[in-house]
C-alpha cells in the first residue's frame, strides 16, 4: 500500500504506539552475544529499523541511492518528486546532533530539484538507559524550515570550520522556552536565508547574484507558482530575539 509521510507518522503513533514501545540493540559475533549500550549507534539503527517496519507493514517505497542528500525513502516509487521521506534521530536528552545536508550540495539541489524543499523529516527523539533499553520519547514530522534557524553571524545555522561552510544544522524546534534564534516561519524566509548564506560563503559567493532568480524560475517551472522571496535584511531581525 502507498502512504504519505504524514500517514506513516500517524500509523507509527496511533497504530503501533511507538511511544510506548521498548527495544534493545543486540550484536552477535562468534559465540559472544552482547546488548549494545552506546547511544551514538542508535540513530543509524533506527533508520534501518524503519525500513524493516515499512517492509513488514507492506508499505511501498524506494530507497534513495544518494546517501549524501535527502530523502532516505521515496514513498511513491512511481513519482520520485513527491512523498519524499528523510529519517533523522537524536538523543532526546541532548540537542539535535544530526546534519540536515551539506550546504553546497543542498543550495544547488533545490535549484535543480525544487521539490526537494517538500521533503518530510521524520525525526525520532530517543533515549537509552544504562541497561541498553531504547525508547522513543518524541516523534515529529517536519519540513526543513520548521527545524532550521539562523545563527549569530550567518543567516543559517551552519557548521563552519576555518571560514569554510560544511553542513546545515538544525535548531531546537521543540522547546517552549523563548529562543534567541527562532525557527523559520515559512519556506520563503528559509529560502531568503539560504540565498544570504550563498552570498556569505566565499566558496559560493560568485553564484549569489543570480541564485535567487534561478531558484524562483525553477520553482515556477515545476509548480506553476512564482514565489515572493524577501530580502534577508528585511526579515533578519524577526529571527533574532
Amino acid at each position: 500500500m502507498k502512504l504519505t509521510a504524514q500517514q506513516v507518522y500517524d500509523k507509527l503513533i496511533n497504530d503501533d504506539k511507538i511511544l510506548d514501545l521498548q527495544g534493545q540493540i543486540k550484536f552477535q559475533f562468534g559465540d559472544v552475544d552482547i546488548i549494545v549500550k552506546q547511544k551514538d549507534v542508535v540513530g543509524n539503527i533506527i533508520q534501518e529499523w524503519l525500513q524493516g517496519w515499512l517492509d513488514k507493514r507492506g508499505i511501498e517505497y524506494a530507497p534513495s541511492e544518494n546517501t549524501q542528500m535527502p530523502p532516505d525513502f521515496f514513498l511513491n516509487p512511481d513519482n520520485k518528486t513527491a512523498d519524499l521521506l528523510e529519517v533523522k534521530a537524536f538523543n532526546r536528552n541532548a540537542s539535535p546532533g544530526f546534519d540536515i545536508a551539506d550546504f553546497r550540495m543542498y543550495e544547488e539541489e533545490i535549484i535543480n530539484k525544487p521539490y526537494m524543499l517538500n521533503v518530510d523529516y521524520l525525526i525520532f527523539g530517543y533515549d537509552m538507559n544504562d541497561d541498553g533499553i531504547v525508547t522513543i520519547k518524541d516523534l515529529w514530522i517536519k519540513k526543513v524550515w520548521e527545524i532550521t534557524r539562523r545563527m549569530e553571524d550567518w543567516s543559517l545555522n551552519l557548521q563552519v570550520k576555518a571560514g569554510v561552510v560544511h553542513k546545515i544544522r538544525p535548531g531546537v524546534w521543540y522547546s517552549n522556552k523563548t529562543k534567541k534564534y527562532p525557527m523559520f516561519e515559512c519556506m520563503e524566509d528559509f529560502i531568503s536565508a539560504v540565498e544570504q548564506a550563498v552570498w556569505q560563503n566565499p566558496k559560493t559567493r560568485e553564484s549569489s547574484a543570480t541564485w535567487k532568480n534561478r531558484f524562483i524560475k525553477s520553482y515556477e517551472n515545476f509548480y506553476g507558482e512564482r514565489l515572493n522571496i524577501p530580502r534577508w535584511y528585511d526579515i533578519a531581525d524577526k529571527y533574532l530575539k
